[in-house]
């Protein structure tokens, strides 16, 4: 089965996307990610001005079939939590790489380079 893995995304291995404009990064989970967890019912946002750091956990979202920790992709600060998935957690779901999940300011942009691209991340997930 082929996911949709965009070529213009960074990735990490725990499966969140990473869009970089600038210093912000919007995070969210990949479509291999929501596929794996089934209906999407519950995401726990961190609090806006928390600090993150690259490979710690910063919310988490509960499928009916699992619950999973979200890792930061990126040290930095959240500037911003899509309120919208508090309400409409299956976004994620439906429409994964429209749904992200955080805005990070980003603290270290040098580890940019130490995530994965589309294919690289796409032979992870055979």
């Amino acid at each position: 089965m082929s996911y949709n893995t965009p070529n213009t995304l960074k990735y990490t291995k725990e499966h969140e996307w990473v869009s970089i404009e600038n210093d912000i990064a919007l995070v969210g989970i990949t479509d291999f990610a929501q596929s794996q967890l089934g209906d999407i019912v519950f995401i726990e946002l961190p609090e806006v001005g928390s600090d993150v750091k690259q490979g710690g956990s910063f919310g988490v979202v509960e499928s009916i079939k699992s619950v999973s920790d979200l890792y930061s992709p990126l040290d930095g600060e959240v500037t911003e939590v899509n309120n919208q998935l508090e309400d409409e957690p299956e976004l994620c779901n439906n429409s994964p790489y429209d749904s992200w999940i955080i805005k990070i300011k980003l603290s270290n942009s040098s580890q940019i380079d130490e995530l994965l691209d589309s294919s690289s991340y796409e032979n992870l997930c055979q």
